[in-house]
């Protein structure tokens, strides 16, 4: 593969050896181990780079990953690209993992490697947006917020939170929202903050030779790894014409870590909306910038809007109904008047960035229209409706399988890797969604030019490196295969039965992940009404402080709903149960789930066994994965669901999952978890 004029690292380094650079780089870590599956999956990188042929690979919790991957991309002297699908992620590399390997990496490639951060523009704040929302405020009373001074005037919170931001837009290097702590609200944050779409250009920008964002990207152009998120990569390959990138530098190799998650994230990346609401606040927005009449329609076109949706039910419209056709044909039409109407920008207007926001604003929802009128079949539209009655259309793509086999794979190679790749023990589920269509290669084949497999899908193999812990000596996965198929309703008599007996058994020590927030306040009320144990609740506090109280006291128990069934990690034995109430199908009236899932159907598949058992299994694996985090750690995985043990995908979802000792035996698991609390407490006694 063609390899990058302007790599800064391949500039005057030659390849070095992947396990000398790993060897460096675990050496530097205090207690730091060779660990076999770190070094199999960094040999695996290094091969892969060398024959230009694209990776997907396993690696269980504590392999390392991260050094795993950044080795052989700094020892290759490609300039990398690092996507990742959480800010935690994205903080832990840049902030820890990059400036220790840097420093220990050093001697061995002669220069100290460079690494950079790039998210996109919505990060950084506009300080041409920051000077119009001032001019705003001495011209209006409303200055920042839509909603009106009294509004603002009550909310000493808000007050507080602008002079705040504007001290700190004074002081910051970087102008990056995660610098600022405290943070703001989001609503504050958009009215400082730009978009791609929205920006003019830091060569038509009176404030260009400033931009935050315009030297985050010069900081990316100079570095040898480039750490950036999943969203942004989506609009990397939305924006990428010719072959030429206009978001992210060029660069030989692009490692999608959590790359489970990539699919979701570009799909959101590709997702658009309107309402009523967002129309009536760009046509106030650009109202200043046109006439009357033009305003006018507008407000119509949101009226007009607003009464065809609200006779609609929510969920997907499998075909849009003719009111809300007429519509949006309304608000194209509207939006495109207020686009002529604003017309050319000239250079020199003094309100050419707020002039060019409005109307790049007008033109998104025009898009958008033109999107929902043409109703194509690779679009899934549905209507949302909010806590307070407003409705929302949504349109998204059908699949994003076929943008990723055009653009992800494109003149560079590859690696995507997750804790969750292998489902059901083979890669292809994974594979497929993330646009690999051909068969995957063996590992041992020898690599063949690249006019071979010019008109051929992207070549790659599959490999997992397993984990370092013996989870067949430190887990059970216990299936509660007595109680009764869960219904909707939240947790049945038995179920919470089954689970004050687990509950109890453990001490505490246990963390609930369960499919919806009645169920988990259920279980909560259940808990606190039959034992004397703390109760944790998700949404009864911040979750990072939930989180801290559930680490700091082993008798404390934390429920929750999906968002903790990722990203939790709470080693040692105060989370010796994970209990989990009913296997993680999507919901059945998703709009994308559903539509994918008739595609499927339509063509003689089975939509339940390719969309919903993927998906559930990569879930059920995200949660077991929280009890095991280290060596040391010990417990049980329950689930309250007998379908893993009686169904026949039950064994498809099970081979998901770490390979812990199973069992559908309640007395034995109890008597478990018994001797797991007094070994527990005598350990601290």
């Amino acid at each position: 593969m063609p390899k990058s004029a302007d790599s800064p690292l391949r500039a005057d380094t030659p390849d070095a050896e992947a396990s000398t650079v790993l060897d460096a780089a675990v050496g530097a870590v205090p207690d730091g181990v060779a660990r076999p599956g770190q070094q199999r999956m960094a040999q695996a990188i290094s091969a892969a780079i060398s024959s230009g042929e694209h990776l997907l690979i396993q690696a269980g919790t504590g392999t390392g990953k991260s050094l795993g991957y950044l080795a052989p991309a700094l020892a290759s002297g490609r300039r990398t690209v690092v996507s990742t699908a959480t800010l935690a992620l994205q903080s832990q590399l840049v902030d820890h993992d990059l400036p220790r390997l840097a420093e220990a990496v050093a001697p061995v490639l002669g220069r100290r490697p460079t690494y950079a951060v790039l998210k996109g523009r919505g990060n950084y704040l506009c300080l041409a947006r920051l000077d119009a929302s001032r001019a705003e405020e001495e011209k209006e009373p409303e200055g920042l917020f839509d909603d009106g001074p009294k509004w603002v005037a009550a909310a000493g919170r808000m007050a507080k939170q602008v002079t705040r931001l504007r001290e700190w837009a004074a002081r910051t290097d970087t102008g990056d929202r995660a610098e600022l702590d405290p943070g703001v609200d989001d609503m504050l944050w958009r009215t400082v903050s730009t978009s791609a779409r929205e920006c003019v250009g830091a060569a038509r920008c009176p404030f260009g030779a400033e931009c935050f964002a315009e030297a985050a990207r010069q900081r990316a152009r100079d570095a040898d790894v480039i750490v950036t998120n999943h969203a942004l990569l989506a609009v990397d390959m939305a924006m990428t014409f010719d072959g030429e990138r206009r978001i992210l530098p060029e660069h030989e190799l692009l490692v999608v870590d959590e790359a489970h998650d990539l699919t979701d994230r570009v799909t959101s990346a590709a997702q658009a909306e309107f309402s009523p609401e967002s129309l009536a606040r760009a046509g106030k927005r650009a109202g200043r910038y046109f006439g009357n009449r033009e305003g006018e329609r507008i407000d119509e076109a949101a009226e007009a809007l607003r009464i065809a949706l609200d006779a609609q039910l929510p969920g997907r419209l499998a075909q849009v109904p003719e009111q809300v056709s007429r519509a949006v044909l309304l608000v194209e039409t509207a939006c495109q008047a207020g686009i002529r109407a604003i017309g050319q920008i000239a250079a020199d207007d003094p309100d050419l960035a707020s002039k060019h926001q409005a109307k790049a604003t007008l033109q998104v929802l025009a898009e958008t229209a033109q999107r929902l009128i043409l109703e194509s079949d690779q679009d899934v539209i549905w209507l949302e409706t909010d806590d307070r009655g407003r409705r929302t259309l949504v349109v998204a793509p059908l699949s994003v399988a076929g943008l990723l086999a055009r653009e992800l794979y494109r003149d560079r190679v590859v690696v995507a890797t997750s804790a969750t790749l292998a489902l059901g023990g083979q890669f292809e589920a994974i594979s497929k969604s993330l646009g690999l269509f051909g068969r995957p290669a063996e590992p041992t084949e020898p690599a063949e030019s690249d006019e071979d497999h010019e008109d051929e899908a992207p070549r790659w193999h599959g490999e997992d490196v397993g984990s370092p812990f013996d989870y067949p000596k430190q887990g059970i996965l216990y299936v509660a295969s007595h109680l009764p198929r869960p219904g909707m309703s939240g947790l049945s008599d038995a179920a919470a039965e089954e689970l004050v007996s687990l509950v109890e058994a453990a001490g505490g020590r246990t963390l609930g992940l369960f499919s919806s927030r009645k169920a988990a306040a259920a279980a909560a009320e259940i808990l606190m009404s039959r034992t004397d144990l703390p109760i944790l609740l998700q949404g009864d506090d911040s979750l990072p402080l939930l989180v801290r109280r559930f680490k700091e006291d082993p008798a404390t128990c934390l429920l929750g709903v999906m968002s903790l069934w990722q990203g939790v990690d709470v080693p040692g034995p105060n989370c010796q149960l994970v209990v989990i109430d009913r296997l993680p199908f999507p919901r059945p009236d998703d709009p994308l789930t559903a539509a994918r899932s008739a595609a499927v159907d339509a063509s003689g598949g089975s939509g339940f066994s390719a969309v919903s058992v993927p998906i559930a299994a990569i879930r059920l694996a995200q949660g077991a994965g929280r009890l095991v985090r280290t060596s040391g750690d010990r417990g049980v995985v329950a689930v309250l669901d007998p379908r893993l043990a009686t169904q026949r995908y039950g064994t498809y979802l099970r081979r998901s999952l770490p390979p812990f000792w199973y069992t559908t035996k309640r007395d034995t698991v109890l008597g478990a978890l018994r001797r797991l609390r007094a070994d527990s407490e005598a350990a601290t006694a």
